[in-house]
């Protein structure tokens, strides 16, 4: 009875939160879709609700009544396993439903999914798993709203505030420094398999074996990466991957995403609208290719991500202490003298790309299709950022996006063989 009554709760208060972020969005900003993979915040709102309905309440509800056939067909992702969908790039061009009636849907299914919980004690251990997946998958589209939403208001051309965030405004202290710390060569275990929960691609605890290294204290900040962009960083090919360079030429690359050069000076768009750019602060909406080129400019190399997680365990501070979406959703925090940084920030690129642990079991059913089978062509990043909710910050998640894409709040740590 009490992991029920905790489970419900954390539902709720998901749900709640969810509805919160896009409390301060106007009627307009709910359907546009600039990109492919920028989706309208209406879209999130009724595919978050899709989750339960499809995988649970369709499933283990024997009397539970469809709010809306069309929903299964508009609101599923990517689960072929779960019928037809409409197609990523066209989710901005669905008018209807209207925005009402999506609010409707989700009181539906909240309302449904909480009545059957409370009324069917047995069956909650059943569907346990899934409902715990189903409140984590929605974590993830918080992030998603907040990233989708600035990329979205950034299209705008007078570059609206998303909010007023006079109160949190803040300009970051200059690093003492970005000294070097070293971590011995050994064998360490990577990847977890505790009670608490986490994503099937963190599972596989295993071996591996690292040479000593040497990894930066803090992240690049945008000072220094303003330095590679004055030095011709985006003009050098001898800097960059041969994809790399095919992408900022293609696409006119020339700093990070969200900063525009006016008058001779450097300005960024946050979520509190277009401010003169904080040196200190960390450089974030970076892609790979980009964080590739500047460590290599600098001398230096990226983290693998079982450095990166081993470094984490040996120096990250508790996450309470990062700047998690329930503290700030602003940009991320500037550089301390402790290595803090690495928890909740910004996602840090790793050298690593996207596969399985061993031992790494694809789950049956439509579950099936949730983590394995984006294993191909992507990049492993770590850390958490200054959007993403705070019980989704911990030292094993594995986040994965393609080498080009930097509308996440993404950064830079350096490393070197010691």
């Amino acid at each position: 009875m009490e992991k029920q009554l905790s489970l419900i709760k954390f539902f709720k208060e998901t749900r709640q939160q969810t509805e919160s972020i896009c409390q301060p969005l106007e009627p307009e900003d709910y359907l546009s879709q600039p990109t492919e993979n920028v989706s309208p915040p209406k879209w999130h709102l009724g595919h978050t609700t899709w989750f339960y309905e499809a995988l649970i309440l369709k499933v283990f509800h024997k009397n539970y009544k469809v709010f809306d056939e069309d929903y299964f067909f508009l609101f599923n992702s990517y689960y072929n396993t779960l019928g037809d969908r409409t197609n990523r790039f066209e989710r901005g061009n669905q008018t209807r439903p209207v925005l009402k009636k999506i609010y409707e849907y989700r009181s539906y299914v909240d309302y449904e999914l909480v009545k059957f919980l409370e009324n069917n004690s047995s069956e909650v251990e059943k569907i346990y798993s899934i409902l715990e997946l189903g409140i984590n998958h929605e974590k993830q589209h918080q992030e998603l709203l907040i990233t989708d939403i600035k990329y979205i208001l950034y299209q705008n051309k007078v570059l609206p505030s998303y909010q007023s965030f006079k109160n949190n405004i803040f300009q970051a202290n200059k690093p003492l420094n970005n000294e070097m710390i070293k971590v011995d060569e050994g064998i360490y275990q990577i990847g977890y398999n505790g009670p608490d929960f986490h994503f099937d691609n963190e599972e596989g605890e295993h071996k591996v074996y690292l040479e000593a290294f040497k990894f930066a204290k803090h992240t690049v900040t945008n000072e220094a990466y303003l330095e590679f962009i004055l030095n011709d960083g985006y003009k050098d090919f001898r800097h960059w991957l041969s994809d790399g360079w095919t992408w900022i030429n293609e696409n006119n690359i020339e700093s990070p995403l969200f900063w525009k050069n006016i008058d001779g000076k450097w300005f960024y768009y946050t979520l509190g609208g277009l401010r003169e750019i904080d040196l200190h602060a960390p450089v974030c909406h970076i892609s790979f290719y980009e964080a590739d080129a500047y460590a290599t400019w600098a001398g230096k190399r990226l983290l693998t991500e079982f450095e990166w997680e081993v470094a984490a365990k040996k120096f990250a501070n508790n996450k309470t202490d990062s700047n998690c979406l329930e503290k700030n959703i602003l940009s991320p925090i500037p550089a301390h003298k402790s290595v803090n940084q690495l928890l909740g920030n910004v996602w840090e690129w790793t050298n690593s790309a996207y596969l399985a642990y061993p031992y790494f079991k694809i789950a049956e059913g439509a579950l099936a299709e949730y983590n394995g089978k984006f294993m191909a062509n992507q990049m492993v990043l770590r850390g958490g950022s200054c959007a993403t909710p705070l019980s989704q910050v911990r030292i094993h998640y594995r986040n994965f996006f393609y080498l080009h894409e930097r509308w996440q709040f993404t950064g830079i740590r350096l490393a070197e063989y010691s």
